[in-house]
């Protein structure tokens, strides 16, 4: 008995449909190798040196940070032309940035000499800062010392300030003087003294010229003396 083999009822799917031409199927259809990528030495061998250079000069600086020196900072306002006392003076640890600072170790020799501008506290001193010479002390100068009351002078005066010097008459004072008037334009505050009980007044030095001294001593004993601050007069 003679068997006949029906065909398979299964169709492989997409069997009926034709094989573009050109068009690669299974193993074929993988991607071909492409070759590596060229290599730049140069750019590498600059990457490399950028990296170095960059660490080194991190390195430096953080030695550089490293080193301390001991400078004078001021602590006290000091006026232009007048001494620097030690007492305005206090050691700090700074870089070393190669600035011109004096050393505290010479705050001795500092104390000798006078401040070239107006130093306020805070203030890091430098060489340029000091002279051996005060020309606000020198011949043709006098110091003079008041007792003011309360209104008499601001109360945030300052040695190193600069201010006028008012004659303000009294009751009792020469009808014929005109009041308010200016006897010294800027004069230097040399000292101020302890305030009153109120917190005002008190005891000032200034320096005037030696011409306009005794006006000033005869007006300050009649109390008729009145100091008008002149701000960022240094």
């Amino acid at each position: 008995m003679r068997t006949t083999e029906k065909p398979s009822s299964r169709t492989p799917v997409n069997a009926d449909r034709p094989v573009a031409a050109g068009t690669l199927s299974g193993p074929a259809s993988r991607k071909l190798p492409v070759s590596p990528r060229e290599r730049k030495p140069a750019l590498a061998a600059l990457a490399v040196l950028l990296i170095l250079g960059g660490a080194l000069a991190t390195t430096l600086l953080v030695l550089r940070s490293g080193d301390r020196v001991a400078a004078i900072q001021i602590v006290q306002q000091v006026g232009a032309g007048q001494p620097i006392a030690q007492t305005a003076m206090r050691e700090v640890q700074i870089a070393d940035t190669g600035v011109g600072y004096v050393a505290y170790a010479e705050r001795a020799r500092v104390a000798e000499n006078f401040a070239r501008v107006t130093l306020l506290p805070g203030t890091l001193l430098t060489r340029e800062m000091v002279v051996s010479s005060s020309a606000e002390l020198g011949p043709g100068k006098a110091q003079v010392g008041l007792a003011l009351k309360p209104g008499q002078l601001p109360a945030t005066l300052q040695p190193g300030d600069r201010v006028q010097v008012v004659h303000v008459p009294g009751r009792g004072g020469d009808s014929g003087t005109a009041a308010g008037r200016v006897l010294a334009q800027s004069a230097l505050v040399h000292r101020v003294g302890s305030s009153g009980r109120n917190g005002s007044g008190g005891q000032v030095t200034i320096i005037v010229d030696a011409a306009v001294s005794p006006t000033v001593v005869t007006y300050s004993s009649r109390g008729e003396i009145a100091l008008a601050e002149l701000p960022g007069a240094h």
